[in-house]
């Protein structure tokens, strides 16, 4: 058994804080947001890091409080309508060392009230890299059928994210596979419950998901050209 990282600590605080999203506030209550937030995420981070390393040398566990697999708590308002300062959720994304930025295969774990999920896959891939999925779909279909239809893959991971209305250019809309021709985004998601977050088994938990999405990261880094 392992000792629990995430608490109902942690929830508290991310409600209150979504009742009280402003500067003030926080920087009052800056000292609780370290204790049961971005501390114990950190030390989920470096616990995390043994364990991928034997699901996939490539990606990586980086427990930087800045910079590294755990994402800031502040806002870009700058193009935004929403001036909240504060992301009222903690993501953590355990990138492939090919990547410098969240749009790169990746397994992700997002911290929310009432919407927590693990994630898996690669979300808004820039134009060179969705085109190189669309291709490897196209070239292979069941290859890409074994890696995201797969009787584990599905038992716990449901496809996810945008899609375009019509199909991409170049595609017959009539194909086969157009559905996932069109997808913007491919990646997998397992809705979790706070419930599983406190548990002393979650990094089991967490790390067991990740070894069942293997197959899928793996087959995303072949069609990118990047190493598993």
């Amino acid at each position: 058994m392992n000792d629990s990282y995430f608490t109902p600590a942690t929830f508290a605080f991310l409600t209150d804080l979504a009742a009280n999203n402003n500067r003030p506030w926080f920087m009052e209550n800056k000292s609780r947001y370290e204790e049961v937030l971005k501390e114990p995420a950190l030390r989920f981070i470096s616990d995390f890091g043994p364990r991928l390393k034997t699901i996939s040398p490539r990606f990586r566990a980086d427990p930087r409080a800045n910079g590294g697999s755990m994402f800031r708590i502040y806002r870009d308002t700058r193009f935004s309508k929403d001036k909240s300062p504060y992301k009222t959720h903690t993501g953590i994304q355990f990138r492939h060392e090919a990547a410098r930025d969240a749009h790169a295969p990746g397994f992700y774990l997002h911290i929310q009230p009432g919407s927590c999920f693990a994630g898996s896959g690669v979300w808004h891939p820039a134009g060179p890299a969705l085109r190189k999925i669309r291709e490897a779909i196209d070239e292979d279909p069941a290859a890409w059928k074994r890696a995201s239809r797969g009787k584990r893959f599905r038992g716990s991971y449901e496809l996810s994210g945008d899609s375009l209305i019509r199909a991409p250019k170049g595609y017959d809309p009539g194909h086969p596979l157009i559905e996932d021709l069109r997808r913007k985004d491919f990646i997998g998601v397992t809705p979790l419950t706070a419930d599983d977050l406190v548990s002393a088994d979650f990094l089991d938990t967490f790390t067991a998901l990740c070894r069942v999405a293997a197959p899928f990261q793996r087959w995303l880094c072949a069609a990118l050209g990047v190493a598993w």
